[in-house]
């Protein structure tokens, strides 16, 4: 069992009665023989000479105790009377080297090579087994009598140790920060909408969206972990995510008197005199002020002042059609004239006569909220007799803080 070899199994010793019948019991390689008692055994001591003997009776002394046969080379006497193979390699009579390994065999033995090994002469060399098939799948590592098996990185090896099979490293420990997918031999990280991957191709970094452009948001943009929200400035309120919509704080909450009318301007609001007539005129309907001809003062200021308003969005193009101003009493045989009569100190606006009855007030300069403007236009009226009459818009114009 030490060596791993077949040895011979001496039936006549371990087999009761292995003979019947008054037969004797033989012992010889691989089995025994069942021989008269009177038989004569001829063995062959290898050369050529034979030894002619009659099998010992168990039950009763040798007729000849002191008789010896002669063996051949690598055999000896047992105790049977029998020749029988020397096993060298048990008895250290051998003279193998310290790395071989001796192996008995019938008559005499063998220096062999350990497993891994080749003879080479009388010495034993490594076999290179990464030379010789089965081929491992991936790299092959030779060792002294040996060899194994290597795979590359993202594979393992198989339960047959040659071949390689993929690593599913996203199963086996998740790498990736967030989505991880497997290819073969590898794995690739990717990262939820709002993130982007970072130099290591491992972890996931927010994604700035508003670094990215400047006209994400129409106000301002504020980044969040895996996103963005745009806001907008007070009196504004976020549409469709992005654009910035004009709260009319006259249709939800404001702080005017009963006394005042709301005026909802860009971005805010207003709060205005119900009766905006200053003496010595006087409230005839909803913003319009006459001062009567009884009054002698009247005659010479404009018949009546009308109140308008309106608002603008910052930094709007020009030249830009902003406002019409007509007449609403139109006489026969008369004249008008349209001027600005007040409030463009600065060449801001310039009115263009449209017809015999209407005119247009042009924005030709840009203006930048917030502020307020009072534009007083003034239409004069002239008839066939020489008649002079005079009517005054004013103008009221908000100016929103943003451009939008």
């Amino acid at each position: 069992p030490v060596r791993q070899r077949c040895k011979d199994i001496d039936e006549c010793e371990i087999v009761p009665d292995a003979c019947k019948g008054g037969m004797k019991c033989v012992n010889h390689y691989g089995g025994y023989l069942c021989l008269p008692r009177t038989a004569q055994i001829i063995v062959n001591d290898g050369r050529n000479n034979v030894i002619r003997r009659t099998p010992a009776d168990p039950h009763r002394a040798p007729p000849n105790p002191t008789h010896q046969i002669q063996c051949a080379a690598g055999y000896e006497q047992s105790d049977h009377n029998v020749c029988q193979d020397i096993d060298e390699c048990a008895t250290g009579t051998h003279n193998c080297r310290a790395d071989q390994v001796c192996v008995n065999l019938r008559g005499s033995f063998s220096c062999q090579c350990p497993p891994g090994y080749q003879k080479r002469g009388d010495q034993c060399v490594d076999i290179d087994e990464c030379t010789l098939p089965p081929y491992c799948h991936h790299r092959c590592v030779n060792t002294p009598g040996s060899y194994y098996c290597q795979c590359n990185a993202g594979f393992q090896l198989a339960s047959n140790n040659h071949t390689c099979v993929d690593i599913n490293e996203c199963d086996a420990n998740n790498p990736c920060a967030q989505q991880c997918y497997n290819i073969l031999g590898s794995f690739i990280c990717q990262c939820n909408p709002g993130f982007e991957l970072s130099s290591d191709r491992i972890n996931c970094e927010d994604t700035d969206e508003c670094r990215t452009s400047s006209y994400i948001c129409q106000y301002q943009c504020v980044n969040e972990p895996g996103k963005f929200s745009c806001v907008c400035p007070e009196g504004y309120q976020v549409v469709g995510g992005r654009t910035c919509q004009d709260i009319n704080e006259c249709e939800t909450t404001n702080e005017c008197r009963e006394d005042e009318i709301c005026w909802n301007y860009h971005g805010g609001f207003r709060c205005y005199p119900r009766n905006p007539c200053q003496e010595p005129y006087v409230l005839t309907s909803e913003n319009r002020c006459v001062c009567p001809v009884s009054n002698a003062i009247c005659r010479e200021l404009p018949y009546s002042v009308v109140y308008k308003y309106m608002s603008i969005r910052s930094d709007r193009t020009v030249p830009s059609d902003i406002f019409q101003i007509q007449a609403t009493t139109i006489y026969p045989n008369t004249i008008n004239t349209f001027r600005i009569k007040s409030g463009n100190e600065n060449g801001e606006f310039y009115l263009r006569q449209t017809s015999a009855v209407s005119a247009m007030l042009v924005l030709v300069k840009s203006l930048s909220g917030p502020r307020e403007h009072i534009v007083d236009l003034e239409m004069l009226t002239v008839n066939s007799l020489n008649y002079r009459t005079s009517s005054v818009l004013r103008l009221t114009i908000i100016v929103g803080p943003y451009a939008f």
